[in-house]
């Protein structure tokens, strides 16, 4: 069964997903709103057809932002909430993870691939997320 990440944003959600044995984390997309509550429903559309697909869902993992020194940002209650909000939705364990630092080891590891910001901008978001889901996939 596959595993999911998600690291949310106010205006752009990355996705992330793992391979069916659940050991290797992939960028998959990016949901995009005005808010987190505007993605809401392409999300449950996502994760709901990811959940009937063959291989399923084993686990839906939810970036949480906290500062370095581990206190809560301005967006740390909005994502704790759409975990929480997952959670009631759907059948499987949803992980809030701090993901501290995320976004700046998915920029470096882009930019050994891609030399145009623009371009690593574009898939920055699915790329963090996956970099969250496979520190959840490594430390299982």
């Amino acid at each position: 069964m596959r595993v999911v990440a998600l690291d949310p944003g106010r205006h752009r959600t990355g996705i992330a997903l793992s391979d069916p044995s659940g050991t290797l984390a992939s960028p998959y997309g990016v949901i995009r709103g005005q808010s987190l509550r505007t993605q809401w429903a392409d999300l449950v559309a996502l994760l709901t057809r990811l959940a009937e697909d063959d291989t399923g869902l084993a686990a839906i993992v939810v970036g949480v932002p906290v500062r370095l020194d581990g206190s809560p940002t301005d967006f740390t209650d909005e994502a704790r909430g759409l975990a929480e909000r997952l959670a009631r939705r759907f059948p499987v364990p949803v992980i809030a993870r701090d993901e501290r630092l995320t976004s700046v080891d998915a920029e470096a590891r882009l930019a050994l691939t891609e030399r145009d910001w623009r371009r690593r901008k574009a898939k920055l978001d699915a790329a963090a997320a996956a970099v969250i889901l496979q520190d959840y996939l490594d430390e299982r």
